[in-house]
């Protein structure tokens, strides 16, 4: 009785320079770290919605302790663009931890907004720092025992700080990693000989993301950033003594998400024929009218990202609902269409999709949400002919045959 269609929606350094004026303003530097992470549904675990981090690590996390950084969620970067040289001596038994070798990072959350490219919705992001370490170096002597004659007091690392098993070490320089815990103060080591200068020449740290939920995000790219310290009293606190050679560390974010909507339809699927329940036989051999003319239409589903549904009509009598047409005599009759969805589709109300009406101008329809991937799950098209109207079409000794267009749209540029 009528035939419809489917159609679907588809760390490099920068230089910052001051306002020239009358006299010389000296220039303020800023090592620059890319933060990329990205979001594919993966249909053999559609429970997992969430972004994987696709920023190249380096140091600890890939070099030394992958399964520790894994259960800990955090990934490091080893950098030589950030370094520290003390601007003094360091006196043995130093009063004040900031004289010497201190660590206070940023390791509470920072939460940063970032932006999609085309549509400007906003999300957020959170991070924090959560490790510390890299190579210091010092004049010989006193060498690698200036902190202690044991060189492995950095291997255990001083509290609020934890241990990562991590140390290497020479004559006149040490490598070592820490463990920063959330919202932990300063981590700091007191010089047991005088040391005359000391050099921080590799700066590594690792950080925690918490990125948003991305079945509620459009398909794009979302980018932001996010500004952290670096110096005495700044974010990267080192003490008084150890100055960096830059100001400012800025991590650039981009969230890049990349949703499926598809919709499938088996063959031949596009053709419904609108029957009785149980077929014609009973108005064939009795002429009992039946109740209703209906048919329904199953289809595959799969969806990462929130949606929208219409109609789209060749005929239509009241302006929302489609028609089909009788070619000889011009009468024309309302069908009704409506849709079941799958597990894991819901409305705006989180509520499940279940007979509901489709309309020309998709009130009704505005907003499905996946609450996980959904993954070729079946749904139903309903199409009906109600009671009242199939009396109409059925008068004895006339034959007449209905058809009409019915274009069914999936549309991801939901709200």
């Amino acid at each position: 009785m009528s035939w419809f269609n489917c159609t679907k929606a588809s760390a490099k350094r920068m230089l910052i320079v001051g306002l020239l004026s009358n006299s010389v303003t000296p220039l303020a530097t800023a090592a620059v770290q890319e933060i990329t992470a990205v979001f594919r549904p993966d249909s053999s675990n559609p429970q997992k919605n969430i972004f994987e981090n696709t920023t190249p690590q380096s140091g600890i996390c890939p070099g030394h302790i992958p399964q520790r950084c894994e259960a800990l969620n955090i990934f490091s970067i080893r950098t030589l663009d950030i370094t520290f040289e003390s601007n003094r001596s360091i006196p043995a038994g130093h009063e004040s931890e900031r004289e010497g070798a201190m660590f206070k990072v940023p390791s509470a959350w920072r939460d940063l907004t970032v932006v999609h490219s085309e549509t400007g919705a906003v999300e957020t992001v959170q991070m924090r720092i959560a490790g510390i370490g890299g190579r210091w170096d010092t004049s010989r002597p006193p060498g690698v025992t200036a902190f202690g004659p044991q060189a492995a007091n950095w291997g255990g690392a001083p509290a609020p700080c934890v241990p990562s098993g991590y140390i290497a070490a020479a004559t006149s320089y040490l490598l070592w990693f820490w463990i920063v815990p959330e919202g932990a103060g300063a981590c700091s080591r007191t010089a047991q000989l005088d040391i005359p200068w000391l050099k921080y020449t590799t700066f590594e740290y690792a950080y925690e993301l918490k990125t948003p939920n991305p079945l509620g995000m459009s398909t794009g790219q979302y980018t932001g950033s996010i500004v952290f310290g670096i110096g005495p009293g700044e974010d990267f606190d080192f003490g008084d003594t150890m100055i960096p050679n830059d100001n400012n560390l800025i991590f650039n974010f981009t969230l890049d998400v990349q949703h499926t909507l598809k919709v499938e339809i088996p063959p031949g699927g596009n053709r419904v024929e609108l029957v009785p329940q149980g077929g014609w036989q009973a108005w064939l051999t009795q002429g009992r009218k039946p109740t209703r003319l209906f048919s329904d239409q199953t289809f595959n589903v799969s969806s990462s990202t929130r949606f929208k549904m219409n109609l789209d009509c060749q005929y239509s009598t009241d302006g929302n609902r489609c028609s089909v047409r009788d070619s000889v005599f011009g009468h024309v009759v309302p069908l009704d269409v409506s849709v079941t969805l799958p597990n894991g589709l819901v409305d705006a109300s989180a509520q499940p999709v279940t007979r509901r009406p489709l309309r020309r101008d998709g009130i009704g329809t505005e907003l499905f949400l996946p609450s996980f991937y959904v993954d070729r799950k079946p749904g139903t098209l309903h199409f009906e002919i109600a009671q009242d109207e199939v009396g109409e079409m059925l008068k004895p000794g006339i034959g007449r045959s209905y058809s009409g267009s019915v274009t069914v749209i999936w549309d991801s540029e939901a709200g």
